[in-house]
């Protein structure tokens, strides 16, 4: 497939670009500094501004999936709509937060007493970009939101998938590598299971 990367070069972005690249995808990866990306032959580094939709148009026109990977705060959801529907893309795949799933029925993370305030300007984005993706009726959208912790780990490929609540594992942790994380993103774009959806996975 050809998958275009939006945030290519950020902690979680790169290591989705390179597990598209083992899978044997061709990737456009789009970043503000293509120049810190990591040579490879199926690569193509392009620099791009998630701010102007005619540059993204053309950067993503003729792929097969764009998955972003970009900080909420950086990212305005209407602006990226515009660009994949001048592109005539249709599948999108939204690297989201954990912010937004749910400990109780009516309690989201982000809500909770003990939310770390430093993250909360970016878990509200990112609860506002789920929810105007739930408007967008005409493309193939995906939302996968982390464990409450996401970090450097391994890749197993073992790992559990849930939709709207936060997973935690037997010993109480809340937790997923970026590597498998990648793993879950990229087996969702090569068979899609969860088409106008927010999907989660942890431990």
């Amino acid at each position: 497939m050809k998958i275009a990367v939006l945030g290519a070069t950020g902690n979680i972005g790169s290591v989705i670009v390179g597990e598209a690249l083992s899978r044997g995808h061709e990737v456009t990866g789009i970043s503000r500094h293509p120049e810190n990306a990591k040579p490879h032959a199926k690569l193509t580094s392009k620099q791009g501004d998630v701010h102007d939709p005619d540059a993204i148009a053309k950067l993503v026109a003729g792929h097969d999936a764009v998955i972003s990977s970009v900080r909420f705060s950086l990212i305005d959801a209407q602006k990226l709509f515009t660009a994949l529907k001048k592109a005539g893309v249709k599948r999108l795949l939204v690297v989201g937060g954990a912010g937004s799933l749910y400990v109780k029925p009516d309690l989201q993370v982000v809500d909770t007493p003990d939310f770390p305030a430093a993250y909360k300007s970016e878990a509200l984005g990112g609860r506002d970009f789920l929810n105007t993706l739930k408007g967008q009726k005409d493309l193939s959208w995906s939302f996968l939101s982390p464990s409450a912790e996401i970090g450097p780990g391994q890749r197993t490929g073992k790992f559990r998938l849930g939709l709207d609540q936060l997973l935690v594992g037997n010993d109480g942790k809340s937790f997923i590598s970026r590597e498998d994380f990648s793993v879950a993103m990229l087996d969702e774009v090569e068979t899609p299971k969860h088409i106008q959806k927010r999907f989660t996975v942890g431990y």
